[in-house]
């Protein structure tokens, strides 16, 4: 029999008692009775409220999703906006995608909220995390929310937290919140009864004011008027996607979508794919054998908040093939760039941004296009606080980040999929003027730049044992870093945990330059760059490997992607990740 920390078995009897409502202590009782190890993990700690919000599997319990963490959550965030707006009437927006429980949570938060004087704006139904974004600014909101766990699978919730920018929070909103939500100790600190008549519902005339001003930064409607009748299909992956993302394709000039009926279901159980992740191949299945049955050139999904998109695109031989975060991100730039030149729209204070672990191909398209281009950690909350310190100084582009999330324009501060479908289609459109499929586009920017290749290795270590055994691969790397990667010398170290940019040759140290993060890097005399950081959202530990090739004159780019692929391959056997 499993024994447990006595405090711990102490908690979970309080959550058999009132306030708790009947469902929940019954739950709790059984997993006092039935089931010590998920007790245990339900109950060693408290849900933790990091510097983006909530995320957790859902279920009774102070380390999991339910009515009752959110309302805590909610509460210590209403306080922290009393005191930053004092003596003014605040608002927020709320907004939720399909999972399950997700009007529950998010009917708790408009109730606290407004039980403690603050106005809501609910949505009436489901929508994209980035039209929660558009939403705040629109309406002059000092904070919103967010009930999704994006792309996690379908165990998940979550909830995340803006401010009156429209980004995710930042220093040093993120830490005062913190302390507010860890703050409330029980649920007698929380005011729970909402008051109506600082509720509004609001919907489509939001929907319209966001899809417009996507539609108003067309650089190519010519082409889209061309080959309005290409054959994109589309499918939501069951959610928020599923009538804004074919609205606004429209709203562009595409008239020929092509839905997945089986996936239109909006569904919180997700029921045709194990992970509704469109990074995962899985996830796409039934849209790529959508896209042969119809012959369609271009395949897009997105996650169920519709802040991430996956592609694929046909390739030379006639096969649909999906390209990675990557490699989206760098037809994107590149389409964007190229026709804000052609344009005649840069003056030379246009910028773009990605994070630390995305392409550096992105960086020489910027600068080919006399375009600055900035670094910032990982997280789209870095790249949004960057466009906010850049207001009336200088213009934002657009921007990305490995894991297939994008943003066009700074109306929104948050990576956004709905935007990011319209203006991948429109850059096929315009390939096609140009003689190009989107494939063809792709390998003339490698090239003309270099081909890199980038590769992601994600390993999940679950519950309590896993997060532990991850913080002890991260103290590996740390304490004993790898010295020769590949036959190539470790060149440079890099710890943003402890702000330490290291010259392993000559024994230099000097500034990161960026907030502290548990994040590392390695670069190699070779040129490689390997990114060892732990989820913030999962329970995962992921390895990045980023390296670089020059094609010959007569060599086809796709033997130098396998040839760097076994490049990669020897650097993952050296790192013991084999």
């Amino acid at each position: 029999m499993k024994i447990i920390d006595p405090s711990i078995l102490q908690k979970a009897k309080t959550w058999t008692e009132a306030p708790f409502d009947e469902k929940t202590r019954t739950e709790v009782s059984m997993l006092l009775k039935d089931n010590l190890r998920e007790l245990e993990d339900a109950f060693y700690r408290d849900l933790e409220f990091g510097t983006g919000g909530l995320r957790g599997i859902m279920g009774p319990g102070t380390n999991r999703m339910n009515r009752y963490t959110v309302a805590m959550a909610t509460q210590g965030l209403a306080n922290y906006l009393i005191k930053s707006y004092p003596g003014e009437q605040i608002k927020a927006a709320i907004a939720y995608d399909c999972r399950n429980n997700n009007t529950v949570f998010a009917q708790v938060t408009a109730d606290v909220l407004t039980a403690n004087g603050i106005y809501v704006y609910l949505f009436d139904d489901l929508r994209p995390t980035p039209e929660l974004s558009f939403a705040i600014r629109k309406l002059g909101c000092q904070s919103g929310i967010v009930v999704t766990a994006s792309h996690n699978p379908k165990e998940y919730s979550g909830y995340k937290v803006y401010w009156n920018d429209g980004a995710q929070l930042v220093a040093p909103h993120d830490h005062n919140v913190i302390r507010e939500v860890q703050a409330i100790s029980n649920l007698a600190d929380v005011n729970m009864e909402g008051n109506p008549a600082l509720q509004e519902i609001i919907g489509m005339d939001i929907d319209t004011a966001y899809i417009q001003q996507m539609a108003d930064g067309s650089l190519s409607p010519d082409s889209v008027a061309r080959h309005a009748q290409m054959k994109i299909v589309y499918t939501p992956i069951h959610g928020t996607g599923v009538h804004l993302v074919p609205m606004a394709l429209h709203a562009f000039g595409f008239k020929n979508i092509i839905h997945v009926p089986e996936q239109d279901v909006v569904s919180g159980d997700f029921p045709t794919v194990h992970s509704p992740n469109p990074e995962e191949p899985a996830a796409l299945t039934l849209a790529l054998a959508k896209a042969e049955e119809t012959r369609a050139s271009l395949v897009m999904a997105t996650d169920p908040d519709s802040d991430r998109v996956g592609i694929a695109v046909r390739n030379r031989q006639g096969e649909m093939e999906l390209l990675n975060g990557n490699q989206t991100a760098a037809i994107l730039i590149y389409y964007l760039l190229h026709q804000w030149k052609e344009n005649g729209l840069l003056s030379g204070k246009e910028y773009i941004v990605k994070t630390i672990v995305t392409t550096e191909l992105l960086k020489d398209i910027a600068e080919d296009h006399g375009v600055h281009i900035f670094n910032t950690l990982t997280g789209f909350k870095y790249i949004a606080e960057i466009i906010r310190l850049n207001e009336g100084k200088m213009k934002f582009i657009g921007g990305g980040e490995e894991s297939y999330g994008y943003l066009i324009g700074d109306q929104v501060r948050d990576k956004d999929a709905v935007a990011s479908c319209c203006f991948i289609a429109e850059a096929a459109a315009w390939a096609m003027d140009q003689g190009m499929s989107l494939y063809e586009l792709l390998m003339h920017i490698y090239k003309r730049y270099g081909l890199y290749l980038e590769r992601l290795l994600s390993i999940t270590r679950k519950g309590k044992e896993g997060a532990e055994e991850i913080q002890a691969m991260m103290t590996r790397f740390r304490v004993n870093p790898p010295l020769i990667l590949n036959g190539s010398q470790v060149v440079r170290m890099v710890d943003y945990h402890t702000d330490m940019d290291r010259d392993m040759l000559h024994g230099s140290i000097q500034s990161t330059g960026l907030p502290k993060s548990d994040v590392l890097q390695f670069f190699t005399a070779a040129g490689d760059t390997i990114t060892i950081r732990p989820s913030g959202t999962e329970p995962k530990i992921k390895f990045y490997f980023g390296v670089k090739g020059a094609i010959g004159a007569n060599e086809d780019p796709e033997t130098v992607i396998h040839r760097l692929d076994d490049h990669i391959a020897l650097i993952r056997k050296d790192m013991g990740l084999d």
